[in-house]
């Protein structure tokens, strides 16, 4: 039986063009929603989840890091993929027809500028993919959806528009998540990923990280959110360079635990050579 790997979104997504390029030898899976992919690692019906965490235009993907910890799954890789945007309509369709545009809101907020220029109307949709298919159903000129080239050879569209991003290096970034961790050391650059969550202490945060500083440790990314709507409790996401094996983050995850409640572990994997 063939590998299975779970994204969100319906064939056509950038999810699905994730899947593609980065586990080509694993069968995707579109699931509705992130959870749903998510699900589907735990119960076995997929090997491996994608899932998009950011992106370098629009930001981080709303609740993902909310759902990452309580998953129950390992990041086991991280992929980028280069997002083009583009404006799909039906057969026949010319741009200048296209008055409405569909999207997910994290891709809508992705070329704002085109949308100011044509003065287009705009429909925040579940799925990329989804609202390219809509289009296709509906027949209608006037309607058009942002999405992958991929959407439009699947749901028969003419792309009116390539590469209408406001960026041309728009890029979001997926974690791969498996239910088994994997810690072995794969390449010379790794990346950590865990959660923290400090003591109600004063300057708790500035002492948590000074280990990191001390230690010569680069953390490349630091979000923080609260839990279960809680002021006094802020929970913190984090991505370091390095491996736990390695003396300097051994040192600084050892004293990260004298000024915080609660500290986990949610991946190791080797960084991406798009990374930079």
């Amino acid at each position: 039986m063939a590998k299975r790997i779970a994204f969100q979104g319906e064939p056509g997504a950038y999810g699905h063009q994730a899947c593609t390029e980065a586990r080509p030898d694993h069968e995707p899976l579109p699931c509705a929603t992130f959870e749903d992919a998510m699900d589907a690692v735990r119960n076995g019906e997929a090997d491996l989840g994608m899932i998009a965490v950011e992106n370098s235009t629009y930001g981080r993907v709303q609740d993902v890091y909310h759902l990452l910890p309580e998953s129950g799954l390992h990041i086991v890789d991280e992929t980028f993929v280069r997002v083009h945007v583009n404006l799909l309509g039906v057969k026949g369709a010319k741009i200048e027809d296209v008055k409405q545009v569909r999207a997910m809101s994290v891709l809508l907020g992705q070329a704002r500028g085109f949308i100011k220029e044509r003065d287009l109307q705009i429909l925040n949709w579940s799925d990329n993919a989804a609202a390219a298919r809509a289009v296709a159903e509906m027949g209608d000129k006037r309607e058009g959806a942002f999405a992958s080239e991929i959407a439009a050879e699947i749901f028969g569209l003419d792309v009116l528009a390539r590469h209408v991003e406001d960026h041309d290096l728009n890029t979001t970034r997926f974690l791969i998540m498996s239910r088994e961790p994997d810690l072995t050391r794969r390449a010379d650059k790794m990346v950590t990923a865990f959660v923290f969550r400090v003591r109600n202490i004063p300057a708790a945060l500035y002492k948590a990280l000074g280990g990191f500083a001390t230690t010569g440790i680069n953390m490349t990314k630091l979000e923080s959110y609260m839990v279960d709507g809680n002021f006094q409790a802020t929970q913190f996401y984090a991505d370091i360079e390095g491996h736990p094996d390695d003396e300097n983050v051994k040192l600084a995850l050892e004293e990260l635990s004298f000024f915080t409640e609660m500290v986990e572990i949610l991946g190791v994997y080797p960084a991406d050579p798009r990374r930079s």
